[in-house]
């Protein structure tokens, strides 16, 4: 008889994975070293490859019909991503045009996106996974993984609430696009409507996907997050390679 992990160590095993999500280019980007050209490709493609149909991807779990409490949790989310009605009143997707826009780029720039072949199938991973028949393996697919990153760990130890306006403005000031690249601060409500939401967000995932994981899907769950994991790799090796960036 297979014995299944109990849930304190589902959730450990949820967060090891995630505090491997960090890729050695990141540095590049969060330091100001590359050009305007380089950035355009990296932000074409995290626009192309999940920005944009997010809002479809958490949909598609909600059809699926998830247990009341999860469908008010998704609920909320794809409300915030569509209409950011509540933080500050526009979708993720056009506050991310904005921010682009304040980099000097044309909207129509992201409108047809030429994916390289890595970031394909990490598109198509994620397009699989949202319509996955078991609803709790998109929801870890997409609201663990994807929106989550390596400060996971962090954030779900904190309090869930929304952080102080002065400490919004702060994060805003000391951000590699706004220090480095010169991009005005009031182009950056994407930033300041992740940081009013995303700490509610980060716990509303795990508590969805740790409490409502049958035992028996568990491990199911953590080779999706592994493999999701592999997949972003393989696609950020690719946007850095087409950026120029050597591998160290």
């Amino acid at each position: 008889m297979a014995v299944h992990m109990k849930k304190s160590a589902f959730l450990e095993a949820l967060l090891r994975i995630m505090d491997d999500k960090h890729h050695w280019a990141w540095e590049y980007f969060s330091s100001g070293r590359l050009s305007n050209t380089q950035l355009k490709i990296h932000f074409q493609h995290e626009y192309a490859v999940y920005v944009r149909d997010f809002p479809v991807y958490l949909a598609r779990i909600l059809g699926t019909n998830p247990p009341l409490s999860v469908r008010h949790m998704l609920a909320e989310n794809i409300y915030e991503e569509e209409t950011g009605g509540l933080s500050l009143g526009t979708s993720h997707p056009e506050l991310f045009l904005t921010m682009m826009e304040g980099l000097g780029f044309r909207r129509r720039d992201f409108e047809h996106t030429h994916l390289l072949p890595a970031a394909r199938t990490y598109r198509a991973w994620l397009e699989r996974m949202s319509n996955h028949r078991q609803w709790v393996i998109a929801a870890a697919t997409l609201t663990i993984f994807v929106e989550g990153s390596v400060k996971d760990r962090k954030e779900i130890l904190a309090a869930p609430g929304k952080e102080h306006p002065e400490d919004i403005e702060s994060i805003i000031s000391l951000h590699p696009l706004v220090r480095y690249h010169g991009i005005s601060p009031s182009r950056m409500d994407l930033i300041r409507a992740h940081q009013m939401v995303e700490t509610g967000h980060r716990h509303d995932a795990y508590d969805m996907v740790v409490n409502y994981t049958a035992p028996a899907l568990r491990q199911s769950v953590l080779r999706c997050i592994k493999k999701s994991l592999s997949l972003w790799l393989n696609y950020r090796d690719a946007v850095a390679r087409a950026c120029g960036i050597k591998t160290p």
